[in-house]
């Protein structure tokens, strides 16, 4: 009986770990986008409005307004949108993953 309830302890610890381990992973994740959106080549803050990156571009739509999902960011970010170019060819597949999600969220008020 203390084997099994060793065993069950040990397993609910690391079940807490690993939804720590998650957890930071997406912060970190968010951190990311946040970077991106604000420092890429060339920034998204200088086209869009983000009130969470503290972005006042005039020129593409207000992100905060739009509350566009995560697949639809990538989607804009992988093909282009109107005058916005594709970031495919510049942004590896976790930083677009990561811009992307950090936008959905962040338009949402959840960064």
């Amino acid at each position: 009986m203390r084997g099994a309830a060793a065993w069950l302890l040990g397993a609910a610890a690391l079940t807490g770990a690993g939804a720590v381990l998650a957890q930071n992973a997406s912060e970190l994740a968010s951190q990311r986008g946040r970077q991106l959106f604000n420092q890429g080549a060339p920034a998204c803050a200088l086209c869009h409005t983000l009130k969470d990156a503290g972005a006042t571009g005039e020129i593409g739509p207000v992100l905060d307004e739009l509350q566009p999902e995560a697949d639809r960011v990538l989607r804009a970010l992988r093909q282009g949108v109107g005058v916005m170019p594709s970031f495919a060819g510049r942004l590896n597949e976790a930083d677009l993953q990561a811009l992307a999600q950090y936008v959905a969220r962040a338009s949402r008020g959840q960064p």
